[in-house]
């Protein structure tokens, strides 16, 4: 079973590389000299290699494209790709309302007219066309179909632009450009000079290629941004140690950066209504870890805080290339494993946690942070004080305590697609049912992540090791993917083998024992077409387990699923 597992995995990810590729456009982009692109009112064509962010555009037959507003930063260079998802001719043309206005009398007068501009994207029904594009001054802007009687029955969508304008020498060059982002061009990261895609939670890093989903606004010289979503989910866990509960996980994060002095303010909150869901959480086989009612949680997941992270930072630069910066949050979380589960795109629309939680990233929430870090390129160096002990159950408060446990990571990006760390860290007495037991934690990480045509596809592999003071070391390992077509259709599968030693109660025959066992989940998301912000989807999974001979007679041979409904912030 075990090698079954694996095997089925690697297909399917091997399946859904074949598939992206394939979604991927029959015409190359056209070259240009994008050092000498020409200024327009709206800004400049732009290189695709230093494309800071994807946002994926459909156009569709009853006259409309999804979404209809777009909300960019100055200086940032965006990657619109254009889907046509009807069956007509359509096309993406930037420009100003005038622009516009003035191309489609041009098209009245010279019917049949076809010529290519870098602002453009005409689109065959069922292909896809890329625009790369650097808006440099703030304002509202607009795209449109100019494909005869499209523009006239409102196929048009709005660009707003925030932030200061950029200049001629910084437009081309975000990643050199230091004092063009710090002064409110919406270019800088919250840590360092590097695309803001790169940031995940915490100060962990994701591969810039990756997906940043939300709201985005600028209010002063504040740049903020607002995402989350809310899951209504109906578990069912197979065998004789399953259960069946319907219940809701959520998350709300609110994000806000702005110059201060010669660096960069940092502001994060992240609250959950997991809570709701009672201190026993929702059943999940095999996952173990913290407490409900005085006795540790087996076979369930446990609800998140309501306070996930309230957290402040600080960061300047040195040079082009480096920054130091420093993160408090209480809670916060600490420089140790890759980036939390909900936040990785290979993961985020799997509705149930990873049995590799505790090895992994269980410390996303801690109550009592301090991290200082310094970046160098496409490396950062950080450590970490926090407060080693897991949340209580009691999910609705602030806990405070001592800084006893640290830890220290180091993060790498040789690429925009991969995203590697390596971390370890020592954890003074996390749980509260081992109050005697130290942990001491090693991990490592790489994402991969590619952004086709219509299709993103990140694959994430962790492993994990705590050696706890008294005891046995044990392993744990994840492998996951997910692959999202034209912002309608997601697959998801995740793979993972732990061994696992908390699995049965003192005075149980079994107690102590340790057992490898293995996990499978495969699934899939549909979300319903819509304008705005806010995205509406269906989705299920289906599990299977391979366990060792001595877990047969308590778990049987369990299948389980989970069938969900979501709204996402996007």
């Amino acid at each position: 079973m075990r090698t079954q597992i694996f095997v089925v995995f690697a297909f399917i990810a091997m399946a859904a590389n074949v598939f992206v590729h394939g979604a991927e456009p029959h015409h190359a982009e056209k070259g240009h000299d994008h050092s000498k692109a020409a200024e327009t009112a709206f800004g400049r064509a732009a290189d695709p290699a230093r494309a800071q962010r994807t946002i994926v555009v459909e156009m569709r037959d009853s006259f409309e494209f999804s979404p209809s507003e777009i909300t960019v930063k100055a200086g940032e260079i965006v990657r619109f790709v254009a889907v046509n998802a009807g069956k007509l001719m359509h096309e993406m043309i930037l420009g100003t309302m005038k622009d516009l206005e003035d191309h489609k009398e041009m098209m009245k007068q010279r019917p049949g007219m076809h010529h290519d501009e870098p602002h453009m994207a005409h689109v065959a029904p069922g292909k896809s066309g890329v625009i790369v594009w650097q808006f440099t001054e703030p304002g509202t802007f607009y795209f449109g179909c100019l494909v005869e009687g499209h523009f006239e029955n409102g196929m048009m969508g709005k660009i707003r632009v925030a932030g200061q304008p950029v200049s001629q020498g910084a437009s081309q060059h975000p990643d050199h450009a230091m004092p063009e982002q710090h002064h409110g061009s919406g270019m800088r990261a919250m840590f360092g000079g590097y695309p803001e895609t790169r940031e995940s939670s915490g100060t962990s890093w994701q591969p810039d290629a990756s997906p940043h989903e939300g709201i985005h606004a600028m209010a002063g010289e504040w740049s903020t941004m607002t995402h989350g979503f809310s899951n209504l989910i109906y578990d069912r866990q197979g065998g004789p140690r399953g259960d069946t509960k319907t219940f809701s996980t959520s998350m709300l994060m609110l994000m806000g950066q702005r110059p201060l002095g010669e660096g960069t303010l940092g502001l994060r909150g992240m609250v959950s209504a997991d809570p709701l869901m009672g201190k026993r959480g929702y059943p999940l086989l095999l996952q173990t870890g913290e407490t409900a009612n005085g006795a540790p949680l087996v076979d369930r997941q446990h609800p998140h805080d309501l306070f996930m992270e309230l957290a402040a930072s600080y960061s300047r630069p040195l040079s082009d290339r480096s920054s130091v910066f420093a993160y408090v949050g209480l809670p916060g979380e600490p420089a140790l494993g890759p980036p939390a589960f909900m936040h990785r795109f290979s993961g985020e629309d799997n509705p149930e946690a990873p049995i590799s939680h505790h090895w992994l990233d269980s410390t996303h929430i801690a109550y009592g942070v301090v991290t200082l870090g310094y970046v160098f390129g496409d490396m950062k160096i950080e450590s970490s004080a926090f407060r080693g002990r897991e949340p209580n159950e009691n999910r609705y408060d602030i806990e405070t305590g001592k800084l006893d446990s640290a830890s220290v990571r180091l993060s790498y990006n040789p690429t925009g697609d991969w995203a590697l760390q390596l971390s370890r860290g020592r954890l003074k007495s996390p749980e509260e049912s081992h109050p005697d037991a130290d942990v001491n934690r090693t991990t490592a990480s790489a994402i991969y992540h590619r952004s086709f045509a219509a299709a993103s596809w990140q694959t994430s592999f962790a492993w994990g090791r705590n050696a706890p003071s008294h005891g046995d070391a044990t392993d744990a390992f994840l492998l996951e993917s997910a692959v999202r077509m034209a912002q309608t259709h997601t697959f998801f599968a995740r793979a993972e083998r732990a061994a696992k030693n908390e699995l049965f109660a003192e005075g149980d025959p079994l107690a102590d024992q340790t057992f490898r066992a293995g996990k499978l989940s495969l699934g899939y998301v549909y979300d319903f077409p819509r304008d705005g912000h806010f995205k509406i989807g269906v989705g299920g999974l289906v599990s299977r387990y391979s366990l060792p001979p001595q877990l047969e007679s308590s778990y049987g041979n369990p299948t389980s699923f989970m069938l969900f409904a979501r709204v996402k912030i996007i």
